[in-house]
Order: C-alpha cells, then sequence, then structure tokens
C-alpha cells in the first residue's frame, strides 16, 4: 500500500496589524503572507521557517475502510478460483524467487 506524503513547515509568522507573533504548521507551498492572525484575523507574514518535516496525506476514512474490506475479502476468493495445480505453480515460483534473491545476496 502507497502513501502519499508531503512536508508540513513550522514557522514563525507575524500579523501586519497587531503585532502578534506565534508559530504555526502549515504545507510547504502555502503563501507568504496569507494565513490569518489568530488574535485579530488579519493575514500574516511568515518570518522565518524553523523546522520541516514530512507528513502522511490525510486519507477519506470511508474510502480506505471500503478498500480494506475489498482486500479482506480478494486474497481469500482468488484462493478459492484457483485450482490446487495453479496454486502450486504460483507457489513454486515464489520459492524461486527467494532462493535467487538468497543466492544473490552471499
Amino acid at each position: 500500500m502507497r502513501s502519499s506524503k508531503h512536508v508540513i513547515l513550522r514557522v514563525l509568522r507575524r500579523c501586519l496589524v497587531c503585532d502578534w507573533e506565534g508559530q504555526m504548521d502549515e504545507p510547504e507551498d502555502a503563501e507568504v503572507i496569507g494565513a490569518p492572525c489568530a488574535a485579530c484575523h488579519a493575514p500574516t507574514e511568515r518570518l522565518s521557517i524553523l523546522r520541516r518535516r514530512m507528513a502522511l496525506a490525510v486519507r477519506n476514512p470511508a474510502a480506505a475502510a471500503l478498500g480494506r474490506l475489498g482486500g479482506l475479502k480478494g486474497g481469500r476468493a482468488r484462493a478459492r478460483a484457483l485450482s490446487p495445480e495453479r496454486r502450486r505453480e504460483i507457489a513454486l515460483k515464489a520459492i524461486r524467487a527467494r532462493w535467487a534473491k538468497a543466492k544473490k545476496g552471499r
């Protein structure tokens, strides 16, 4: 399962109107002048970047649950649909791949 990541910045911002200063978390692509002041809701300017970190993108929980539900059913349903001979072929291919990787690593 792949998860998308994005950069979050911890920044120091100052209000353009009331001179409030404070730290905020914001995405990397946020504007230098933008986020509203916590005190008067006027625009703020970014004074400095204090820290960078990677964060996982927020996923839609309903979509994630639906995908997991299908994933839980998929493996068993596929195994039931395969003939014993085909399951054996798949297992042998996997074993050969693991042994080839082990020999390569020596």
